[in-house]
């Protein structure tokens, strides 16, 4: 006679919070993009859209200069010809980075003890630095020299689901597990000098936040599921993330909406996201900004409250890389949300990651 195996533990997102820096940059960067528009009905052009984008607020850990002036304005972090070099902006990530993410940890209250913690998987694509992320992190909360670390780098805006997934093949693979998931992303930090609207429309979008996440086998919280990956054939260039001698330039094609409109209509991408069934209940989609999110709504053909959590953490934060996902989950959370879900992103190449899960 077999023996009975014992089913694998639910590894669940026990508790999330977020943090963001006290610097709105949006409308003083509205202010200095439009004038570079040298075309009047192109500036009209940019004027509606940026009204359009669904955004009112953005955040940047760059301070206000000594007047309370903008990161662009006179004595500002870019008032340097031809901008700051990458070296510059690196140890400005160095700098901030780790004290926004102290910031999003600290949120999380009594859910996070460093004593807990047996692993730490870090997630952020807007800097780099060695010792990384996760070793200044671990050595600021005290954890033990024996904690495993994971430092997940370049991936984009999907990072914090894979992250996520990370956490949770850890928890299942390791039961005992206590899983510490941070994603920090400073994206003020590579401003371009653009005068076209595509990559000023682009620029629009992205901000700085920080997430924090306690995954384990604890029986509270959102119970974590399967995972999908999805990577579109002929794609490459519709999302990029160049480094360059100032800074990481965005590439974002105004085709994305519409190739994630077509990839998620394809019977054979929903049955993958969905199986045979609809879409589930809770959406949390990352909110890349109003067009992605339309453009998801619309093939899904879910109604409108579907993607609100999206959208308001889009208007109150804008585009923060990989913690814009865990903004969209900890909202659901904060909310009390039940039911079924798929929390998904996209981002280079251009690719998705998803992963389910259910709220009771």
């Amino acid at each position: 006679m077999c023996a009975m195996q014992t089913p694998l533990p639910s590894p669940r997102l026990n508790a999330l919070a977020t943090a963001v820096p006290g610097h709105d940059i949006h409308q003083a960067f509205i202010d200095w993009a439009t004038p570079r528009l040298a075309d009047e009905r192109v500036r009209a052009i940019f004027s509606r859209m940026t009204a359009r984008s669904g955004i009112e607020h953005r955040w940047s850990v760059l301070p206000p200069t000594a007047a309370g002036g903008s990161p662009v304005a006179t004595g500002g972090f870019y008032d340097v010809p031809g901008l700051p070099p990458t070296s510059a902006r690196m140890h400005a990530y160095a700098d901030h980075a780790p004290e926004l993410a102290m910031q999003a940890i600290a949120a999380l209250g009594d859910a996070f003890d460093p004593a807990r913690i047996t692993h730490i998987v870090v997630a952020s694509c807007t800097g780099f630095v060695a010792p990384g992320i996760d070793q200044i992190l671990a050595r600021r909360l005290g954890l033990a020299a024996t904690v495993e670390r994971v430092l997940i780098g370049f991936m984009g805006c999907y990072a914090g689901v894979t992250a996520l997934r990370t956490a949770r093949h850890i928890v299942r693979s390791e039961p005992q597990s206590v899983v510490l998931v941070v994603s920090v992303e400073l994206s003020t930090l590579h401003l371009q000098l653009e005068d076209a609207p595509e990559p000023l429309l682009a620029m629009l979008q992205f901000s700085d936040g920080a997430a924090a996440a306690i995954v384990s086998t604890d029986r509270i919280g959102f119970e974590l599921g399967d995972g999908a990956s999805l990577a579109l054939e002929d794609s490459a260039d519709l999302i990029r993330w160049d480094i360059g001698d100032t800074g990481f330039a965005m590439q974002l094609s105004g085709e994305v909406p519409g190739r994630l409109r077509d990839a998620l209509s394809s019977p054979a991408v929903r049955n993958q996201l969905f199986g045979a069934g609809d879409p589930p209940p809770l959406l949390a989609v990352h909110a890349g900004g109003r067009s992605v999110l339309d453009a998801v709504e619309h093939a899904l053909d879910v109604p409108p409250q579907t993607l609100a959590d999206s959208r308001a953490v889009l208007a109150r934060f804008g585009n923060m890389s990989s913690a814009t996902i865990l903004f969209v989950l900890a909202d659901m959370m904060a909310r009390e949300a039940t039911g079924e879900g798929l929390a998904i992103a996209f981002g280079p190449g251009l690719a998705a990651e998803a992963i389910r899960f259910t709220a009771a």
